[in-house]
C-alpha cells in the first residue's frame, strides 16, 4: 500500500528530519507543511525563515554548521546596511537576500505564498511538496516578562532572553486548497522533532488543521532529549512557564490526539508511563548530525508506524 504521508516542520530539527523522510519516500507520498507564524516584514521585504530552512534543507542549500542559512554565504549587503545605520540584527546573506528580494516581487504582483513557495522548490529541484501553512498573515506573538514581542524581535533581536509567560497567535489562518488535500489523503502525520510552542502550535492554529489531527495517526518526534531541546529556546520556555522540560511533557502538549512518540535512548525511562498513557512509543537515537543520521530516524519512524499498524 501506497503510504502517504504530511510531516509538520518548523526550524533546523524540523527541516532535518523532514530532508530525511524525503530520501524514504517517493516525492508524491510526503507534503511537508511549514510553520509560517515566525514570518515578519524586515527591510520591506518578506521574510519566512522556517519555510526557507526547510527549503535550503531538502535543496542541499542550507549552512551546513548552522543549518539555517545558505551555504558559501558572504555578507556584503548587510555590511554595508550596518554602515549606513540600518537595522543589521536580523543576519541576512547576500544569497539569502535574492530569495527574499523575488518571494517579495512575486507577492506584490499578486501570487500567494503557496504558488511562490512551488515556484522556488521547482529551480531548486526539491521533490516533495512543501507548503506554508497558509496564505494568511498569522504572527506568533511572544508574551514575556518584558512585555510583548513578535517571534523574530525575541527570538534573534532578543536572543530569547525574557522570559516567556505565554503566546498569542494573532489573525484567523485558513488552510489552502492544496494543504486541505494533503491531509484528505494522508495516512499518516509525523510532527518533526520541532518546537512545540512556536513550530508546531502556530500550524495547529490554521482553522481546520486540528480536525484533521484528531482522525489522522499521528506521530511526534521529541525535540526535548534528557531534558534539553537540541537546539532553540523549547526547553527554556517550558521551564519558564512551569512545566518540566521533558519528552513526558512533550507527549502531554499533544495529548490526547498523539498516537505514537519517538524519544531518545537517554530518556529511555520514560517509556512505561508513557505506554501507561497509552502511547505507543519508540525508544532509538534521535540526534541528527549527519544525513545518515537523518535517514535512520526518518526509516525508524516510518518503520515504526508499520509495527503500530496504523489504518
Amino acid at each position: 500500500m501506497k503510504l502517504n504521508v504530511v510531516a509538520l516542520a518548523g526550524g533546523v530539527g524540523g527541516a532535518k528530519l523532514a530532508d530525511g523522510l524525503a530520501r524514504q519516500l517517493a516525492a508524491d507520498q510526503l507534503t511537508i507543511i511549514v510553520n509560517t507564524g515566525d514570518d515578519f516584514e524586515h527591510l520591506v521585504l518578506k521574510i519566512c525563515p522556517d519555510l526557507d530552512t526547510v527549503c535550503y534543507m531538502l535543496a542541499g542549500l542550507a549552512n551546513p554548521e548552522t543549518g539555517w542559512g545558505r551555504q558559501d554565504e558572504s555578507w556584503q549587503a548587510l555590511a554595508n546596511i550596518s554602515i549606513l545605520g540600518g537595522p543589521d540584527w536580523f543576519s541576512l546573506g547576500d544569497k539569502d537576500l535574492g530569495t527574499h528580494l523575488e518571494r517579495t516581487r512575486r507577492l506584490r504582483a499578486g501570487q500567494t505564498l503557496t504558488q511562490v513557495t512551488r515556484a522556488f522548490c521547482e529551480s531548486w529541484s526539491i521533490g516533495p511538496t512543501i507548503l506554508p501553512m497558509s496564505n494568511d498573515p498569522a504572527p506568533t506573538i511572544v508574551l514575556t516578562n518584558a512585555g510583548e514581542l513578535g517571534f523574530q524581535e525575541y527570538f534573534v533581536h532578543q536572543g530569547c532572553r525574557p522570559a516567556v509567560t505565554g503566546f498569542r497567535f494573532e489573525g484567523a489562518p485558513q488552510a489552502s486548497a492544496e494543504v486541505v488535500r494533503a491531509f484528505q489523503s494522508a495516512d499518516l502525520v509525523v510532527l518533526c522533532p520541532s518546537n512545540p510552542w512556536v513550530s508546531i502550535d502556530p500550524i495547529r492554529n490554521v482553522a481546520g488543521i486540528q480536525d484533521h489531527l484528531d482522525r489522522l495517526p499521528v506521530i511526534a518526534v521529541s525535540p526535548i532529549i534528557g531534558g534539553q531541546a537540541v537546539k532553540g529556546p523549547a526547553a527554556k520556555m517550558y521551564s519558564e512557564m512551569g512545566i518540566e522540560p521533558s519528552v513526558e511533557a512533550v507527549a502531554g502538549h499533544y495529548s490526547p490526539w498523539l498516537d505514537g512518540i519517538v524519544i531518545d535512548k537517554v530518556d529511555v525511562g520514560a517509556a512505561p508511563k508513557l505506554e501507561e498513557s497509552g502511547l505507543a512509543v519508540l525508544v532509538t537515537e534521535t540526534w541528527m548530525r549527519t544525513k545518515a543520521e537523518r535517514d535512520r530516524l526518518a526509516l525508524a519512524v516510518l518503520e515504526f508506524r508499520e509495527k503500530l499498524n496504523i489504518i
